[in-house]
């Protein structure tokens, strides 16, 4: 799962570092459009959660007859989410891009961006639910092998589109469109594995997928809507707005090195948790669920550590402009200071989703970002005029309130017991 992470880190860092060689407006452009193009796969995360939550008790009861069924339901259910959102996001895309207030000489970059991203969304909602049903019947490896030929085609086309084409910028958007078409043919190869004989739509699995998937989904919707919140606030800045806003597309994506390790940790978690439910074995589960966010926090500490001491050399890689890499540079020192909180959220987060207890990660994220992040970044930035450093310290505070909450959360046992996840 790390590597796994650590191939979408390289697909993300490539994207911004093409965008940042063509230029600031591009580079900010991109930032925007991919938070957007996050709140488009909601629904394919939210799926996933419930998948690997569903699925992975069922592989370890040995009910082949539910499980073949089951992995049926979820695929048939993914295409068709994604091309309903696929088409969606195709038409509100200029919609959305021309209703913000972003700088609006982004505005041209941004539409083509995110009309072609939304292009490619049915290819990576099958990827995204396919790589779970994966992980969910241990066969992470697998899914490892299609991911490791994703991010080399991604970065491959990338540059050939980018510096051998007259495609231009958004060659970084057919890019992804492109590989993620190809790891969907790859991993729909693999499901013929599990799905043997007679194929059987299971509304019974998809209502308990459903039923543990919308609370995350509904939780990443907020999240992403939030994160959008962030750059139009930024956006607001009565200077160096758009260099700021480069400035925190770059410093997001170096921090994804910290960040999707994390994740990686929260996937094993909630497949390791659902597995040794599935077998009953609450006490290993709990257990199982600390070990491993000790783990995380070890490993994205040391991280940290890393890029504090190479902000101001990774920084330049990135961007050629003077303003935009004093500001990442900045957002970086601020940022790390919160990554082992973080980390440890994330990742028990896992282990309670894995248990089928999505709403109570979505309540806790939703109240942090919501009620302590955003109104405070709003009062500090746009009402009482401080620069973008308040916003860096006020994400930290809401990561740390998350880590609070969600230990709290973990340590009540109340989704060992099943008293959550099935209401």
């Amino acid at each position: 799962m790390i590597l796994i992470m650590f191939f979408e880190f390289l697909i993300g860092l490539t994207d911004i570092y093409i965008a940042g060689r063509i230029g600031r407006d591009i580079q900010a452009s991109y930032g925007f459009v991919i938070q957007m193009y996050f709140v488009f796969i909601i629904i394919a995360n939210a799926l996933t959660a419930g998948t690997v939550s569903v699925i992975s008790r069922l592989f370890t009861a040995g009910d082949k007859h539910a499980l073949n069924n089951a992995i049926y339901s979820v695929i048939l259910t993914t295409i068709i989410a994604g091309i309903v959102f696929g088409i969606a996001g195709i038409v509100l895309t200029p919609v959305l891009v021309n209703f913000v207030n972003i700088p609006k000489e982004l505005k041209p970059f941004a539409i083509p961006l995110g009309e072609i991203y939304a292009g490619g969304l049915l290819f990576h909602y099958i990827v995204i639910n396919t790589n779970g049903i994966l992980r969910a019947c241990k066969q992470v490896r697998v899914s490892l092998k299609t991911m490791s030929i994703v991010c080399a085609a991604n970065i491959g086309i990338n540059f050939l589109l980018l510096f051998h084409t007259n495609i231009g910028y958004k060659g970084i958007a057919l890019s992804t469109a492109i590989s993620v078409c190809i790891g969907s043919m790859l991993n729909l190869a693999h499901m013929r594995s599990f799905i043997r004989g007679v194929k059987k739509f299971s509304l019974e699995s998809m209502k308990a997928i459903i039923n543990i998937g919308w609370p995350l989904g509904l939780g990443q919707g907020f999240w992403q809507l939030h994160s959008m919140m962030i750059y139009l606030i930024l956006s607001a800045l009565p200077r160096n707005s758009i260099e700021t806003l480069a400035a925190f597309a770059a410093g997001l994506r170096i921090e994804s090195a910290i960040f999707l390790p994390a994740m990686a940790f929260n996937m094993a978690n909630a497949v390791i948790v659902g597995n040794l439910l599935g077998e009953n074995k609450k006490e290993d589960a709990f257990r199982a669920g600390i070990i491993t966010a000790i783990m995380g926090v070890t490993i994205v500490s040391c991280l940290t550590v890393i890029v504090i001491l190479g902000a101001k050399w990774i920084a330049p890689l990135l961007s050629k402009n003077p303003v935009v890499i004093t500001e990442c540079v900045r957002y970086l020192y601020i940022s790390m200071l919160s990554e082992p909180f973080m980390a440890f959220w994330l990742v028990l987060g896992g282990a309670l989703s894995g248990a089928g207890d999505t709403k109570g990660v979505m309540f806790i994220v939703i109240s942090c970002t919501w009620l302590i992040r955003i109104p405070l970044c709003y009062l500090l930035v746009v009402v009482l005029g401080f620069d973008a450093a308040a916003v860096w310290w006020m994400m930290n505070l809401s990561q740390f309130m998350t880590a609070v909450f969600m230990v709290r959360r973990y340590w009540q046992r109340k989704w060992l017991h099943g008293s959550i996840a099935h209401q």
